[in-house]
Order: structure tokens, then C-alpha cells, then sequence
């Protein structure tokens, strides 16, 4: 006997159930307080960092002059002039050539400094402290003592030099290209070493003790430990380090500024430096400096964009 089929009975539609007024209530309490909390800081990104690059995109279009204001639109004369200056290319060259000196050794010197203040010794305190002090001291107080002590007739440096018979007379410290340079690296080493070590020396204390332990049952030594352990494991630390250093490094100015005025025969000009000198110096022309700025600014996005893609593409 044929059995009859029956249709299931179809299933009413499924009504979404309107939250409680006291539950909305509080979602939307939460959500005003979250932005009352990011307020403050998009207010102040809004108004020192987003307007100031609007303005200074505006003005690298037009014949702005520092005294005379805005006389039209004048692109892109601004940016092939900027880039005719007869000293962009040497402050281009001289700034990168300072940017990789101060970012291997000052990564380098932290990272062995970080290692060394791990350990927790009798001096621990005490070397902690040393790297960490020169940290308080502003970049530009740091460059005005170095200037005093670099001074080849009082400074403290010709004479202990002169004591253990490495000079015979006053030393020049600032008297060349090369030696500014290599005094400049000095001051900047001497003055961030330590916020780099802090940072790396965080990074190191995240690292487990059981991965080290299980390393070293495995017979690795300490070289092993150290290359396939720690280096691997601060990759990401390193990366944002040398984002800082580069970024920083690229935008020096008060540390040249103070101590060589872009001399000696311009050896030390920075292109942060070329700036100043086209708005101020002389030069007056808020355009030109503007131009040269925002093509800093998109040389400096380029840069990081690439050193975040290259670290996401290590980390995936």
C-alpha cells in the first residue's frame, strides 16, 4: 500500500529579538566612552600632525615666501628646483651615509649591552643605571655638552688623547667631514643606546627560560642558543628598532645643527639641515623648503612601508 508523503510544515520565519533597552543602553555607554578615551589623541594627531601636512602640501604648490605669503600656484617648478639645489644630492648622500653608521652600531652596541644586563649580576644595578642616564639628557643639551667636550682648547677629549700619546697638539674633532661625523656618531651612540637597550632588554626577559633549557639538554651551545634562540625571537624587537634608528637618523638635525652648522664646506649638511637653510637661511622661500619636505615625507613612507611589508612577510 503506497504511503502517502506528507510535506514537513514549513518552519516560521526566525524574528530577531530586540535587545533589552538596559543592554543598549549600555553598549552605547561604552561606545561614548571609547571615544572619549581616543578623543584627546585623534584631536591631537588632527591638529599637529594632519593640518600642518595639509599646509605644507599647499605651500610646496605654490610661491610661498617667508615674508611675502602666498603669491599663486607655482608647481612643479618648487620640486625641480628642490631637486636642482646644488647641495641635494651631497646632503642626500651624506645623510644616508650617517644613517647606516649611527643604525648598525647603535643596534649593535644595544643589543650586546641588552645581553649583558640581563644577567642579573652584583653590577647589574649599577651598569643598568650608566646605560639608562644619558636617556634623560635632551638631544639638543647632549649636543651642546659634547660641543664643550669635543672644544680642541678646553675639551676633556685632546687632552686625555694628548695624555696617552695619540696627538701630539689640539685634536680637531670637527675640523673634517669625516671626523664631525664620526664625533656626531659618538654623541647619538653615547645618547640612545640606552632606549634601544631597554627595549631589546624587554623583549629579551619575554623570551621563556624553558626554550633555553631545552636547547641546552639538546646539547646547543651558547653561540647556538644565541643565533637559532635569540636572534629568531627578537626579529620583531630589531625590526621596530631599526625603524626608529632610520627614521631618526634621516631627520637629524639639532645634533648637526649644534655642533657643525653643516660644515666644515658643507661636509655634514643633512637634508633635514637644507631645509631649514632654504625657509630660513638666506634662502626665505617656504615653497622650496615645503617641496623639499614632502619629498622627504614620501621618501620616509616608501622606506617604512617596506621595512613593515618585509617583517610581515618574515612573520607569515
Amino acid at each position: 500500500m503506497p504511503t502517502s508523503l506528507k510535506r514537513a510544515p514549513a518552519r516560521p520565519p526566525e524574528q530577531t529579538v530586540p535587545a533589552p533597552p538596559r543592554r543598549r543602553s549600555a553598549r552605547s555607554r561604552r561606545s561614548l566612552t571609547g571615544w572619549a578615551y581616543a578623543a584627546p589623541t585623534a584631536l591631537f594627531v588632527t591638529l599637529f600632525f594632519a593640518v600642518p601636512v595639509l599646509l605644507v602640501g599647499r605651500m610646496s604648490i605654490s610661491d610661498w615666501g617667508l615674508f611675502a605669503g602666498n603669491r599663486g600656484v607655482d608647481f612643479p617648478d618648487n620640486f625641480t628646483d628642490a631637486v636642482d639645489l646644488r647641495l641635494f644630492w651631497p646632503a642626500v648622500r651624506f645623510t644616508v651615509k650617517y644613517t647606516v653608521i649611527t643604525t648598525v652600531i647603535l643596534i649593535g652596541l644595544s643589543l650586546v649591552l641588552a645581553l649583558l644586563v640581563q644577567e642579573s649580576t652584583r653590577w647589574t644595578g649599577f651598569l643598568r643605571t650608566a646605560v639608562l642616564v644619558p636617556g634623560a639628557l635632551g638631544l639638543a643639551s647632549a649636543s651642546l655638552l659634547f660641543y664643550a667636550l669635543y672644544s680642541p682648547q678646553s675639551g676633556p677629549f685632546g687632552e686625555v688623547l694628548r695624555d696617552v700619546g695619540l696627538a701630539d697638539g689640539p685634536v680637531s674633532f670637527l675640523g673634517t667631514p669625516d671626523a664631525a661625523l664620526w664625533s656626531t656618531v659618538g654623541l647619538i651612540v653615547w645618547r640612545f643606546a640606552g632606549f634601544y637597550t631597554l627595549l631589546l632588554l624587554v623583549a629579551l626577559q619575554g623570551i621563556s627560560a624553558d626554550v633555553y633549557e631545552a636547547a641546552e639538554l639538546d646539547g646547543c651551545n651558547r653561540w647556538q642558543r644565541f643565533t637559532r634562540i635569540t636572534l629568531p625571537l627578537l626579529r620583531s624587537s630589531l625590526a621596530m628598532c631599526a625603524i626608529l634608528c632610520v627614521t631618526g637618523s634621516l631627520l637629524a638635525f639639532d645634533q648637526f645643527y649644534i655642533l657643525t652648522k653643516g660644515g666644515p664646506d658643507n661636509g655634514t649638511m643633512t637634508i633635514v639641515q637644507l631645509i631649514y637653510n632654504a625657509a630660513f637661511q638666506g634662502g626665505n622661500d617656504l615653497g622650496l623648503a615645503a617641496a623639499l619636505s614632502i619629498i622627504v615625507l614620501v621618501a620616509l613612507l616608501v622606506l617604512n612601508l617596506g621595512q613593515f611589508r618585509w617583517l610581515r612577510g618574515k612573520d607569515a
